[in-house]
């Protein structure tokens, strides 16, 4: 059976695929999305994440305060070298961020929204940030240099 089933209407953004799960036909909507928004939505993201690798050479080239917001007792355990600690419950602190750097925030892994919230919050307290994709988790499994 061909997987795509109608409609496959590119104009109206709509493509149904299926698949089978033991015998039974499941429709999959996929929608395509403007390529205007994905563009602006990239370039945020481009904008205001890192990766590791990227981290690790503006580390290497002093740019950037990087910013733990994990729990002190995980911080204490192994975190990124140089990272100050900065666990939720001193955020309103804001003690060790920096204005005249870009702040490079992380917390416990890619699903972990820790990172995303300290973000929002010392933005709005006119700091610059960044957030670290994967956090700690890609950092440590990556075998990043670690500080204890």
């Amino acid at each position: 059976m061909n997987a795509w089933l109608a409609p496959r209407l590119l104009e109206g953004i709509v493509l149904v695929n299926s698949s089978t799960n033991g015998g039974i036909i499941m429709p999959t909507q996929v929608t395509i999305k403007d390529p205007a928004k994905a563009k602006t939505y990239f370039e945020a993201k481009m904008a205001f994440t890192t990766g590791p690798v990227e981290l690790e050479r503006m580390m290497k080239n002093n740019e950037v305060n990087v910013v733990d917001v994990r729990a002190a007792e995980d911080y204490a355990e192994g975190h990124i070298p140089g990272a100050i600690n900065l666990p939720k419950d001193q955020w309103q602190t804001l003690k060790g961020l920096r204005k005249d750097k870009t702040n490079v925030l992380y917390c416990y892994s890619q699903v972990c929204h820790l990172a995303a919230t300290a973000a929002v919050e010392f933005a709005g307290q006119n700091y610059p940030v960044m957030e670290l994709d994967g956090g700690w988790r890609w950092w440590k499994d990556d075998d990043f240099t670690v500080e204890t």
